[in-house]
């Protein structure tokens, strides 16, 4: 059965109305409500305006489609991906579509996915107009998603701080062979794959801030492709967490002996 967390998704972007230093933090939102299966990118590559986004674009494989701006003053992109958009709808291929644009010109379309029964997100700037908005199940705020990128970044740098100064103290005091062996401890987990985990277990933890076990990998992954636990010298991710001493791992009962579900807690969330 699906639900709204394992949507086979659409995402398809408008480069003339989205900031494109919000690619990625957009495309982990999108991974907590499914699997985007076809993403693609709508602009005119010719002109020198979208030339900054080619790094973007690979770092989350995402198509750019050339749509070339026929006439001034004229969206051509508007109109190749609302095309694209009845194309893929009628393929029945996905679940739902993202529509990442400030644009009002999309609203109608996404009327038109809803009552084919499609789950539309939306996705773009706070001058957003509120017809396309309402047209939606679901609207994001970018700036919303880039400002929780920021705090991400600075508690991972300030994470980082704090364990390079204990472990210079450690070392101080215990000497060379104890400050080589502190250093590899310290460097076994990188602290960006800890923020990671940590921002996923906040995306899907319920009001006690858990997360079931299975839940939390498969949007890892959703996230972060390559991630494999065995990178870092552990064979299972419940290993690896119960290394980290940032999450509590709590294995419950059932009535079924040989079934005990794993949740995940951030103690500093």
């Amino acid at each position: 059965m699906t639900t709204h967390t394992n949507l086979r998704l659409a995402v398809l972007i408008d480069a003339d109305n989205v900031p494109r230093d919000s690619l990625k933090s957009a495309m982990e939102e999108i991974a907590i409500y499914g699997t985007p299966t076809i993403k693609r990118i709508y602009g005119d590559w010719t002109s020198p305006n979208v030339g900054g986004w080619k790094q973007s674009l690979l770092e989350n494989a995402v198509t750019p489609i050339q749509q070339y701006g026929y006439t001034t003053g004229k969206n051509s992109t508007d109109s190749a991906m609302i095309i694209d958009a009845m194309d893929v709808l009628y393929s029945g291929r996905v679940d739902g579509f993202v529509l990442v644009s400030s644009d009002s010109d999309f609203t109608r379309l996404a009327i038109r996915l809803r009552e084919a029964g499609m789950y539309v997100i939306g996705m773009g700037e706070k001058k957003t107009p509120m017809p396309f908005i309402v047209a939606c199940d679901k609207f994001i705020y970018i700036e919303v998603l880039r400002e929780r990128e920021k705090e991400q970044k600075a508690a991972a740098r300030k994470k980082k701080a704090e364990t390079q100064k204990k472990t210079a103290e450690r070392s101080k005091s215990a000497g060379k062979c104890a400050e080589k062996k502190t250093g590899e401890d310290t460097e076994r987990v990188p602290e960006e794959i800890v923020a990671l985990i940590a921002s996923s277990v906040a995306d899907l933890a319920d009001d006690d801030g858990y997360i079931d076990l299975s839940n939390l990998g498969n949007l890892i992954i959703k996230k972060k492709p390559d991630f494999d636990p065995r990178n870092y010298g552990f064979g299972k991710l419940s290993n690896m967490l119960r290394y980290l001493p940032r999450f509590e791992v709590d294995v419950r009962t059932t009535a079924d002996p040989h079934v005990r579900p794993m949740y995940i807690r951030d103690k500093e969330a």
